[in-house]
């Protein structure tokens, strides 16, 4: 097994799709391999102390946040610290509060992207557009049953990974980008189980977790 890495993994159970209580234990059982050590929680106060973990592991579909959580957010991520944002992670505004058409623009500026909308759920071909990077080096394109997320995102991010779809047609999946010190990972994959279940999923959530967190082999 590889090093040890403490990651907390956050979401939710407000909505009827992307239940934690489903995929939590379903993300946690996909990172344990690489020796991902998660703490599950749908608590969002629990990120207020983030003392003793390496990653922050985000599978929320809200993004209301009060300000002290969002600070220490970012303030976590920004020290040297790393995100990891899956699927529903980049709906980025919130059920209640000012953001409920436009993604709070801290964790915009954070993620480096944003969801817009999606079609219809089905088979899609996902290609590794750039594989001068620790995440993607060794991965292969794959295919999966998912839900395909539209999505925005900024110049500056390194896009890993894009979709071939018949509606969205060619767009990404996953990038990596900087913030501060720390290091931001987002895949768009993991509606549901078939999705993670996916060994292209898995490889991308393992080397992007592994990443985010500074291991030595992702270094």
């Amino acid at each position: 097994m590889a090093t040890e890495i403490q990651a907390l993994l956050l979401g939710g159970n407000r909505f009827p799709f992307h239940r934690f209580e489903r995929m939590g234990p379903v993300l946690e059982e996909t990172l344990a391999p690489v020796g991902v050590e998660a703490d599950l929680t749908t608590d969002r106060e629990s990120v207020t102390d983030l003392d003793g973990y390496d990653v922050l592991v985000d599978y929320t579909t809200d993004s209301t946040f009060t300000d002290e959580q969002l600070d220490c957010i970012l303030s976590f991520v920004e020290s040297g610290n790393g995100y990891a944002g899956v699927h529903c992670a980049s709906d980025l505004t919130t059920v209640d509060g000012e953001n409920r058409d436009e993604p709070v623009p801290e964790l915009r500026e954070m993620l480096g992207g944003h969801f817009v909308t999606h079609p219809s759920q089905g088979a899609f071909d996902v290609n590794v557009v750039y594989s001068h990077h620790p995440v993607s080096a060794d991965l292969d394109d794959f295919r999966v049953w998912d839900e395909p997320y539209v999505v925005e995102y900024d110049d500056e991010v390194t896009v890993l990974a894009r979709m071939d779809h018949p509606e969205n047609g060619d767009t990404p999946v996953s990038w990596v980008k900087e913030y501060g010190d720390g290091r931001v990972f987002y895949c768009s994959l993991g509606h549901d189980y078939p999705a993670i279940a996916t060994d292209g999923t898995q490889a991308l959530l393992q080397n992007g977790v592994q990443w985010a967190a500074d291991t030595p082999a992702f270094g």
